[in-house]
């Protein structure tokens, strides 16, 4: 399986959080890693997005078929995200647009086995594969793709 965590854009700040919208600068982060992305994309991926307006901004930079989730919302723990997208055993591949910290905490816990408060920065795309090697279930990070490199 292949799990995508793309965190969204640069977004103006306000209230209500919820609606906050892409900035200009977002919008363009959005539509580079989005174009980084498509060239590259997995067969049979899912797109699950946070039913914040910047997440949802942000994955129609990429495609305009994705399922908003309320459980990636802002403020929802790992578990929540982790049975959302049915990592790792659901097969295909998922990208998920989410929201800081939860997205820095999930990179930490598949990288190290433990959730910790790492940093994934606006509009950049981390994409994760689960694998078996004799045996023994891996976890390999592919790609970091920071919007101002894509």
């Amino acid at each position: 399986m292949d799990l995508l965590l793309w965190r969204h854009a640069e977004a103006v700040d306000g209230l209500p959080d919820s609606t906050r919208e892409l900035t200009e600068r977002g919008i363009k982060q959005a539509h580079k890693v989005a174009e980084w992305l498509e060239k590259r994309r997995p067969k049979k991926l899912r797109v699950l997005v946070s039913p914040t307006t910047r997440t949802r901004q942000t994955a129609s930079a990429f495609t305009q078929n994705f399922e908003i989730v309320p459980a990636l919302a802002p403020g929802n723990d790992i578990s929540s995200i982790l049975g959302a997208c049915g990592w790792p055993d659901a097969g295909g591949s998922v990208l998920v647009v989410g929201h800081q910290p939860e997205l820095g905490r999930l990179a930490a816990l598949l990288l190290s086995g433990q959730e910790a408060d790492w940093t994934i920065k606006k509009g950049a795309l981390w994409w994760f594969t689960n694998r078996v090697r004799d045996d023994e279930t891996q976890t390999v990070l592919r790609a970091v793709i920071p919007a101002d490199l894509a």
